[in-house]
């Protein structure tokens, strides 16, 4: 599911903007075992179908990772690439000595820790009941820095409800099979993207932890940074996404 504003900026630039439901989102049928970079598979085997040859990506939070995997692994086929509010990769930050876990919410931590603990944690839970806008406002309360809450209007609120509920149509497979992903070697090496790559991270972002930015931005020296002090998580996704289209389409 697209968003709006997303859909309208992309087409003023003269862009076709196109999403797809990951493996166990929507009417998506769960991939038990997918790894990050099945992503770009998928993303090659619906650009086959739609004739396209050449295609720019980006994604934003979850789907970071997932644009970073199609960059990786289809450089004949990707112009550039744009990864905003990624988390980076933990088998590898583990691997240096490093604390992944560091600057998460609790919530966040434990939930990962949950499903290292027991991959089958989430099956046998029913996807929660879709929230007011109220509601969904309180329960993202705490990951709000003042900048998220700014930028948190009625529209992306909408927007985030209607997107929970066709997500979690058929259960929450989709959700617990993206974070085992996380969890697991994503399957493609950071240094194999050599295509033009953008990385995004606001400093205020408090669903995931500047310093995951800041370690990509490290272990990616040739991509263009935008570690932005002023900005948060949703605020990236709200306000930023005319510049990332803007720089995606001068590459083709």
């Amino acid at each position: 599911m697209l968003y709006r504003k997303h859909v309208e900026d992309a087409a003023l630039q003269g862009l076709r903007l196109i999403g797809y439901d990951r493996p166990g989102y929507g009417e998506s049928s769960p991939l038990r075992g997918r790894r990050v970079v099945d992503a770009a598979r998928d993303v090659l085997a619906i650009a086959d179908d739609l004739g396209l040859d050449r295609f720019a990506v980006w994604g934003h939070s979850g789907g970071g990772h997932h644009a970073l995997a199609c960059a990786a692994v289809l450089p004949e086929r990707v112009v550039a690439a744009s990864c905003l509010a990624a988390d980076a990769p933990f088998s590898v930050v583990t691997a240096e000595g490093g604390d992944w876990f560091q600057g998460w919410s609790d919530w966040h931590a434990q939930f990962y820790r949950a499903m290292m603990h027991d991959p089958t944690i989430l099956d046998t839970v029913s996807a929660p009941e879709i929230a007011t806008r109220e509601q969904f406002r309180a329960r993202v309360s705490s990951l709000l820095s003042e900048v998220d809450r700014d930028a948190l209007t009625d529209e992306l609120v909408d927007y985030a409800i209607a997107t929970e509920r066709e997500g979690q149509r058929e259960g929450l497979a989709g959700g617990r099979d993206d974070a085992l992903a996380e969890l697991a070697p994503w399957g493609f090496d950071l240094s194999a993207i050599r295509i033009p790559l953008q990385l995004w991270h606001g400093a205020q972002d408090r669903f995931v932890p500047f310093a995951q930015g800041e370690w990509l931005v490290a272990h990616l020296p040739h991509a263009e940074a935008h570690l932005e002090a002023d900005e948060g998580h949703l605020s990236l996704f709200e306000r930023r996404i005319p510049e990332v289209h803007a720089w995606l389409a001068r590459h083709f």
